[in-house]
């Protein structure tokens, strides 16, 4: 096996592969922390465009919003004009107060309305923000007109107007939130690490999973199939250690959460790593090249239901299912619970480990049943080099 080591290093093939892994964990790690640090911060950068027809109470609501939301408000003089803007990206929602909105506030019996648009053709994230803002101002607003329909009874009543104004205050206000943080993330980001790992780690063991068996098929049967595996076994167990040390010292160095302790962070990265490489070489040991096509295809479907992007119990009854089977799920989850804080990660570790066990042995497994060439490597023969022993 050392000489099949040996043969195997000879070939640019598995250098190329494993740099390729190291350059991806490299590359993930600058781009990524660069480019999500600071997105929190840059909120007031986004544009609600508000369209205000009610010269009475519309003023004192876009005051308000002012003053209360981390946005820009601009002002629009009619619907059209913001709606156009909404269409070409320039503002992210428009907020609409209609002519009659003090008039529906004042009658009894109706309900005023206020009327929200929203360009769904944008980043989820816009969407689910805009939404909460429309939420938001509603619940104000609402609060708003309770107050004011309270003092008027009150003064109808002829309470003195200063107690008449407390007490309707007092009403609406019987009620605050107090909301606790627990496993706080630091920052856009930080919540963006465990799919950089896992998608850099899985991408970065694929190719170079591509790389060793082009590497394979090239040192032919010099090497007996036992000794081709093993080598690629240690090169797996050697290159995901040191590859997970340059990932996770980068993602500390700039500013990413390790809440487990850098060396649980690191070990733990170099488990799914390993796992990653055992679990994409294993089709590529049983299909040839073709199983890049079966690599592509758990790309997409682990990034689907890892639980990185999309909460998993948002996903259908398939992929809900049969993301207990593939390791990305287990390296986000214990990613998390390490990088932000929350339970052991031991659970998810084991179940790492057992995939790897499972597809070292499917690959052993397929070696096993692959039939063995004894013709010796034609390139050595034309060239008169000696064929090296199994």
């Amino acid at each position: 096996m050392l000489q099949a080591l040996q043969a195997y290093f000879k070939k640019p093939a598995t250098v190329i592969g494993i740099a390729t892994a190291m350059m991806f964990q490299i590359i993930f790690s600058l781009i990524w922390m660069t480019g999500y640090n600071g997105v929190t911060d840059n909120v007031n950068q986004l544009k609600i465009a508000v369209v205000n027809e009610d010269p009475a109470m519309g003023a004192n609501i876009v005051e308000q919003l002012a003053g209360s939301l981390p946005f820009q408000l601009v002002k629009e003089s009619s619907l059209d004009q913001a709606q156009d803007k909404l269409n070409e990206r320039e503002v992210q929602m428009v907020l609409h107060l209609p002519a009659d909105l003090s008039k529906q506030l004042q009658a009894q019996g109706q309900q005023a309305e206020i009327r929200y648009v929203i360009n769904e053709s944008n980043p989820a994230l816009i969407k689910s923000m805009m939404q909460s803002v429309a939420s938001g101002v509603t619940a104000a607003v609402n609060k708003e007109a309770t107050v004011a329909g309270a003092e008027a009874v009150l003064k109808q009543a002829k309470v003195p107007a200063p107690q008449a104004q407390a007490i309707a205050q007092g009403i609406t206000d019987k009620v605050k939130s107090n909301i606790a943080y627990t496993n706080t993330v630091q920052g856009m980001n930080n919540q963006m690490v465990p799919m950089m790992m896992v998608l850099a780690s899985f991408v970065g063991a694929m190719i170079m999973g591509m790389n060793v068996q082009q590497a394979t098929m090239q040192l032919g049967p010099d090497f007996s199939r036992w000794s081709k595996f093993g080598a690629r076994v240690v090169i797996n167990l050697a290159s995901s250690v040191v590859i997970a040390l340059i990932g996770t010292s980068l993602v500390v160095a700039m500013g990413g959460q390790h809440a487990g302790g850098f060396v649980s962070v690191w070990l733990f990265q170099a488990l799914f790593l390993m796992t990653f490489m055992f679990f994409s070489q294993m089709f590529l040991i049983i299909f040839g090249m073709a199983g890049m096509l079966f690599n592509i295809a758990m790309l997409s479907v682990q990034l689907v239901s890892s639980g990185a992007m999309v909460p998993r119990e948002l996903l259908g009854s398939f992929y809900h299912s049969f993301s207990q089977y593939l390791p990305a799920t287990y390296a986000v989850e214990g990613g998390m619970n390490l990088l932000f804080g929350g339970p052991s990660a031991a659970g998810d570790a084991g179940a790492l480990a057992c995939i790897l066990l499972v597809c070292a042995a499917a690959g052993l497994l397929a070696t096993g049943l692959r039939k063995e060439s004894n013709k010796p490597n034609e390139a050595a023969v034309k060239t008169g080099e000696p064929v090296p022993a199994r």
